[in-house]
């Protein structure tokens, strides 16, 4: 038994450090699954596993009330982290670059002050820690499997280093965008530098087509729509004499509608043949589909925007635009069920917690773990007394 909540948050954050420097990449996160059911285990919370390294702690399972889901996930990224923590990663290349350590043990604190008072709650709790939200889809592996079943309500959060420490986000609608990525390669033929004309050259074809691309936004969308596209990589290495064979653009798109997602694929396709056409070369359009946009539903927004407002106070609102055009599969979950999905602001001044995540200088900031677990166990439906 813990004498107060600081102590259950001082045991989460030692765990939190614990799992940073023990990282584990998506769908790899063994070592992280076992290290969470054995907290749970120890405090006598019973739970389910699902996707291999999902793992779902069940409280109030007798209980007759509205059943509410919270959500942490647990992968991290192939980053070499470069943050001078003592915590840091031991694992080259791997590092929890975004935080979810951070939600795994905010997860955990209120699973165990929860059971700590789970003679009080009045409804069934289900509490998903999610394996490989890293591109992984890993939410839509947990559900396939029955993570959802009986479930009514879900909810989750992400905490944003753009956003202020104290403050947050959870817009009713759009709150993160949808994304995916397109991988293109040009083919032509290679030959002499000093002879162009034998050759049909994919690196000139790239260049045009990375130009073209980054105009779809600019003249074939709206202003009033909020649409990223990046070419984010182009690969044509080959000689300083020698003009190579192929070409390969890759990039991402983060939209806040599913029809512009579609929208702009058509055009990718369209431009990219267009000239592939007029630079005398092949091409080959592959696209692919990630997350679609974390749509909050809103009564459960309007729920967790109370709470949010009773645990941070009155000005606890950003004005930070949404929706953000980060993405997030907790989308899956959205579009099963009602609930809703928060951007909790981590930016307390240190410059460590102002770097954005998925940056090897970033660290979750532990300030969070108490207010959240709070603001949790509160969408729970708990009555929390310090």
């Amino acid at each position: 038994m813990y004498k107060n909540f600081d102590e259950v948050v001082e045991f989460a954050t030692n765990f939190r450090h614990n799992l940073h420097k023990n990282p584990e990449l998506t769908w790899d996160e063994i070592n992280t699954a076992k290290k969470i059911r054995e907290i749970l285990s120890k405090h006598n919370i019973s739970y389910k596993t699902y996707a291999n390294t999902g793992t779902v702690g069940l409280l109030g399972e007798n209980k007759k009330g509205v059943h509410i889901a919270l959500r942490g996930d647990i992968d991290a990224l192939p980053l070499e982290e470069k943050t001078d923590v003592k915590y840091k990663s031991t694992k080259p290349k791997c590092m929890h670059a975004c935080g979810h350590d951070g939600h795994t043990a905010t997860l955990i604190a209120t699973a165990i002050w929860l059971k700590q008072n789970e003679d009080k709650l009045t409804n069934p709790i289900s509490l998903i820690f999610q394996p490989a939200e890293e591109g992984g889809h890993g939410s839509k592996k947990m559900i396939e499997e029955g993570c959802l079943e009986g479930v009514d309500m879900i909810f989750g959060w992400h905490n944003w280093p753009a956003i202020e420490y104290g403050k947050a986000v959870c817009p009713d609608g759009t709150v993160m965008a949808g994304n995916a990525t397109f991988h293109i390669t040009l083919k032509g033929l290679g030959g002499h530098s000093s002879q162009p004309e034998l050759c049909k050259d994919p690196v000139l074809a790239a260049s045009a087509l990375t130009m073209a691309l980054q105009q779809i936004v600019s003249r074939q969308i709206s202003p009033q729509e909020a649409v990223v596209l990046s070419v984010t990589s182009i690969d044509a290495i080959s000689g300083v004499t020698v003009i190579p064979d192929k070409a390969k653009i890759e990039g991402s798109i983060r939209v806040p509608k599913i029809e512009l997602k579609q929208k702009v694929f058509k055009q990718i396709k369209e431009i990219s043949q267009s000239i592939a056409t007029a630079y005398n070369v092949d091409v080959e359009v592959e696209l692919k589909e990630r997350y679609n946009p974390t749509i909050n539903h809103k009564e459960p927004a309007s729920r967790f925007r109370e709470v949010l407002k009773d645990t941070l106070g009155e000005n606890w609102q950003s004005s930070i635009a949404t929706p953000i055009m980060a993405s997030e599969d907790f989308s899956y979950y959205l579009n099963t069920i009602p609930g809703a999905f928060a951007l909790i602001g981590s930016n307390d001044g240190e410059e460590k917690h102002q770097k954005p995540c998925h940056n090897v200088y970033y660290d979750f900031n532990d300030k969070l773990i108490k207010p959240v677990s709070i603001s949790l166990m509160k969408l729970a439906n708990f009555d929390f007394k310090e």
